[in-house]
């Protein structure tokens, strides 16, 4: 099928044979996935979005594939408003699906120990995000990366009201899911991007990994200085309810 096929691209592009910043490049992924690309897209973006995996390209992929689009340099031929509809509508039901989880299997989803791509650290950046935007958080997450994996689940753990989590999701996924693409393909037109596109996606990659790295690095320069941590654990049931109760009222 399709779908199993791209899906088997992802692998190949993992930790195990190439580390995570292969698995970050969204061109290598796109080309990877060969004819399949736009499967293999709307995968990466549910699965980023819903499937608790946050270590996955989804602002890159997205501006890549709608510069590809414009460069017509995409090995799938679609139109841009038929590319931006369906990776709205992937963002959207991947993180339906993430509340559904969250919804579902309630605060034992956040119990388990770290792991490669799992880390408790992650929750607590989530927490408090919405400690400090409520809601709102939800169309914020989409643009952070890390937090959009997490901000749907939580929502659902806290069982945010389905009625005032769906416009907040259908904003963020519309902003992100077919704004990033449009804003690919925008600048895709642009001779000097479409000539040169291969040097501008590797510069693409860097940016999309520096936030961690220089997050990583902030971290590490303040615990050899000796400072506190300057973002609050929320690894307690009693803070995380706390948070939940002022964010979604719950």
């Amino acid at each position: 099928m399709p779908l199993t096929s791209a899906l088997a691209a992802l692998p190949a592009a993992g930790p195990v044979h190439a580390g995570i910043t292969d698995l970050l490049n969204a061109q290598n992924l796109i080309d990877k996935f060969g004819t399949l690309a736009l499967v293999g897209i709307l995968a990466i973006v549910f699965i980023e979005t819903g499937l608790l995996f946050p270590i996955l390209p989804g602002d890159s992929l997205l501006f890549t594939a709608g510069a590809l689009v414009a460069s017509n340099q995409l090995q799938v031929h679609i139109n841009i408003w038929v590319l931006s509809l369906l990776t709205f509508l992937a963002a959207f039901a991947g993180t339906q699906c993430g509340y559904l989880i969250g919804r579902t299997a309630g605060p034992k989803v956040f119990a388990k120990p770290d792991s490669r791509f799992f880390k408790q650290k992650y929750i607590d950046h989530t927490y408090s995000y919405f400690d400090r935007y409520g809601g709102r958080t939800i169309i914020i997450a989409q643009f952070i990366p890390i937090v959009r994996t997490y901000a749907p689940v939580a929502a659902g753990v806290g069982k945010m009201p389905w009625r005032h989590f769906v416009p907040y999701n259908a904003i963020g996924a519309l902003l992100w899911g077919a704004g990033v693409t449009w804003l690919g393909y925008a600048l895709g037109t642009i001779a000097f991007v479409r000539d040169n596109i291969e040097a501008l996606l590797v510069v693409l990659v860097l940016i999309s990994v520096a936030p961690m790295l220089f997050e990583v690095l902030r971290r590490r320069r303040r615990a050899k200085r000796g400072h506190a941590p300057d973002e609050q654990a929320y690894d307690e049931a009693e803070e995380r309810a706390a948070v939940e109760r002022k964010a979604f009222g719950s």
